[in-house]
């Protein structure tokens, strides 16, 4: 009985779940992003080129066939896919980062006179402009 207690557990851990989520998620993924790639990037590159497939380029050797264009698809399709992941995932995700870091303020480095309201270092003891003492608040 311990065992599938222990196996039940392992299964429920949060790793495991999250993993699983994880592989569910990203192959959903995958899908829009090739579907994505073949039904709307691969046709305008093929309306722009007038070229719609390359698997019929090749040449022969000494009776072997060398199919480039079938590379050439799987290279255009590579592009397509990480071009298609950095536009519409890495960059705006980026984006939302940034927006989320708020870096704090820097702190200041000068103060205002309290005779004259000017700016005057924030270490300074007497104001240069109207040279009144500056009495420091204590800590």
């Amino acid at each position: 009985m311990t065992i599938l207690k222990e196996f039940k557990s392992f299964l429920l851990r949060g790793n495991v779940v999250d993993l699983a989520v994880g592989v569910v998620v990203g192959a959903a993924f995958g899908t829009v992003v090739s579907s994505l790639v073949k039904n709307i990037l691969t046709p305008l590159i093929a309306a722009i080129a007038k070229v719609p497939d390359f698997s019929g380029l090749k040449f022969t050797i000494n009776g072997s066939v060398f199919m480039y264009g079938d590379f050439i698809n799987a290279l255009i399709s590579f592009i397509l896919v990480a071009a298609a992941v950095f536009f519409f995932v890495i960059k705006p995700m980026n984006i939302l980062i940034a927006k989320s870091r708020k870096e704090p303020p820097a702190d200041p480095t000068t103060k205002k006179c309290t005779e004259c309201l000017s700016d005057m270092p924030i270490s300074a003891k007497r104001c240069a402009h109207c040279t009144q003492v500056q009495i420091t608040p204590q800590a």
